[in-house]
């Protein structure tokens, strides 16, 4: 016999279990490097057992994809967000602005992902799902460009919303790159409206 109620706590118990060991392995990630971690370590830092950790997850591969889904799923909303205000005939520079403004550039989370992409660099099953997660990713963007009305207004050079939305996540792991380096999140921003501003019009402000 199911008591009322039960299977809900269930539910919301395992949901914070879940979320807690996530938050714990991020942290472990960003100070210690995703190949250094252990499935113990993640499991201590959140104050849980080892079963616990598989009753959520196989791996920490696949841990990691679900951190990874959540930062390109927030960056694709971010995005979203910041064109949501433009109708057919996408205003670019504008745009730009919105985006570079709101844009995800976090130190601790740029750590974990080259960590993992070294990682994946190594194991041709792992590269393969991370390249599906990215290839997602740029999906949602030239999405949400092309229902902007987007296409029309950017550089046929671009060959449309996709290519657009390769520009726009090549020049957002350059910026990156950089900020790993130099730690100057505001000139990350300054320099990713520069690079998204001369990718996506003819450099001057003005679309193609």
């Amino acid at each position: 016999m199911t008591v009322r109620g039960t299977a809900g706590r269930v539910t919301r118990r395992r949901a914070r279990t879940r979320a807690n060991l996530l938050d714990a392995a991020f942290s472990v990630f960003a100070a210690k490097g995703f190949g250094h971690v252990s499935i113990e370590e993640v499991c201590e830092a959140a104050g849980y057992s080892r079963g616990a950790f598989y009753s959520n997850f196989a791996s920490l591969d696949e841990l990691f994809f679900v951190l990874y889904r959540e930062r390109a799923d927030l960056i694709a909303q971010q995005v979203s967000d910041a064109l949501a205000g433009d109708g057919p005939g996408l205003d670019v520079p504008a745009a730009v602005d919105r985006v570079t403004e709101v844009l995800l550039l976090d130190r601790d989370w740029l750590l974990v992902k080259t960590d993992f992409l070294v990682h994946a660099a190594r194991r041709p099953d792992v590269a393969r799902t991370l390249l599906e997660h990215r290839a997602g990713l740029r999906r949602a963007l030239a999405d949400r460009l092309a229902r902007a009305g987007g296409p029309a207004r950017l550089p046929a050079a671009l060959g449309g919303a996709d290519g657009a939305a390769h520009a726009v996540v090549a020049a957002y792991d350059g910026v990156t790159t950089r900020l790993l380096l130099d730690e100057d999140a505001a000139g990350a921003r300054r320099w990713l409206k520069q690079l998204l501003t001369a990718l996506l019009t003819d450099g001057s402000g003005t679309p193609v």
